[in-house]
């Protein structure tokens, strides 16, 4: 009797996994149809724990604020911190403020900076992530968490492995970055040649508003926007 309820149990969960391949088909499709017609952004990644009297607040601030300036809409996971001050910088320059919410435990909750018809929620990580990477022109990448990491690391190998067409990762904060530049060159590369020299051309490090900008114009002078996949 114990082996045949064991084996019901198990069928019940292959039913339930079959059945949420809907779910996320249905976050796919109502990602795509809202966000192919918002236009060319900037994703703007961080920590959501950054209070508005933190330096890195105020420039993501700044960041936005030019990305608009420059003709770009931004996307942020849309709650607090790094997150809130993109949508803002957006929001004030009369630009485009696209959030991309997920929910959690603990920290998220939506910023009030996004634009109404631009405020999209959703269940799963992954889903998210592609919408991410889609539908933006670059990722400007704050200090943050493991979130943060997440989304630049996932950036970097899909680029690396020409999954995707290669657009700027820009990471923001020498000071914060500084250390996993460090590693990336010293251990991955020079010490255990897991990644390759030109794999080095893949990001870029500044501390202004302006550099974000130039390597973007730079970048899209050359190539053009596209949406990736």
């Amino acid at each position: 009797m114990k082996k045949q309820q064991h084996h019901k149990g198990w069928n019940e969960t292959k039913t339930n996994d079959s059945w949420a391949i809907f779910k996320i088909m249905g976050e796919f499709v109502s990602g795509y149809e809202k966000m192919s017609r918002i236009g060319p952004c900037v994703s703007i990644f961080g920590s959501a724990r950054t209070k508005p009297d933190n330096k890195y607040y105020k420039l993501t601030e700044k960041i936005a604020e030019k990305i608009v300036e420059a003709g770009y809409g931004v996307i942020t996971g849309g709650g607090p911190g790094i997150m809130e001050a993109g949508n803002k910088g957006a929001h004030l320059a009369g630009g485009t403020s696209v959030g991309l919410n997920i929910e959690l435990p603990f920290e998220q909750h939506d910023n009030p900076y996004i634009d109404a018809n631009k405020n999209l929620d959703f269940d799963y990580f992954f889903v998210r992530k592609v919408m991410f990477v889609k539908y933006s022109q670059g990722f400007v990448v704050m200090p943050g968490g493991f979130g943060t990491l997440d989304e630049l690391f996932e950036a970097l190998t899909l680029i690396q492995t020409k999954k995707i067409e290669k657009f700027p990762i820009i990471m923001v904060g020498t000071e914060f970055w500084k250390g996993v530049i460090d590693w990336i060159k010293d251990t991955l590369l020079k010490k255990f040649g897991n990644v390759s020299a030109t794999d080095l051309d893949l990001f870029h490090l500044v501390d202004t508003e302006d550099e974000v900008i130039e390597i973007l114009d730079s970048f899209y002078k050359k190539h053009g926007s596209r949406i990736n996949f």
